[in-house]
């Protein structure tokens, strides 16, 4: 019996996501663990503050929809199926601790570019997650 059995891997779909996704498979080969992929796009009106006053639900519609496309790509190449992709809208931190619990993860998978000085100081989302989710969590080290 493995000690993890469901791993998230949480990415944020930039350049670096396959040297998170490509630790995160072989992580979930070598426990023979299901793997989801996970991306939290962040509500337009955060970027904002919520002061400018027009409708911003095309665009945001616009940053799912190409989220979703590049999740699928990065699922096809790395042999996660649709069912374990998964893109949601809100704060990073809260919606993987949310879908821990949902998914009864045991472990998740984040990139960490290991900041220092006042980057540090404002946290990150992979110090978020650590801070407050139910299970193990596993930083992926970003060169």
């Amino acid at each position: 019996m493995s000690a993890y059995n469901k791993m998230i891997v949480a990415i944020d779909l930039t350049e670096e996501a396959p040297q998170v996704l490509l630790k995160a498979k072989a992580m979930s080969e070598a426990h023979n663990a299901t793997l989801v992929l996970v991306h939290v796009v962040e509500p337009v009106g955060y970027a904002y503050g919520g002061d400018i006053p027009m409708d911003l639900t095309e665009l945001q519609d616009q940053l799912d929809k190409a989220a979703r496309e590049q999740l699928s790509a990065y699922g096809d190449q790395y042999g996660v199926d649709k069912v374990n992709q998964i893109v949601t809208v809100g704060r990073p931190e809260s919606e993987i601790h949310r879908l821990v619990k949902e998914q009864e993860a045991d472990l998740v998978i984040v990139g960490s570019h290991g900041r220092k000085g006042f980057q540090l100081l404002l946290g990150s989302t992979a110090n978020g997650v650590l801070h407050g989710t139910e299970c193990d969590v596993l930083a992926i080290r970003i060169r």
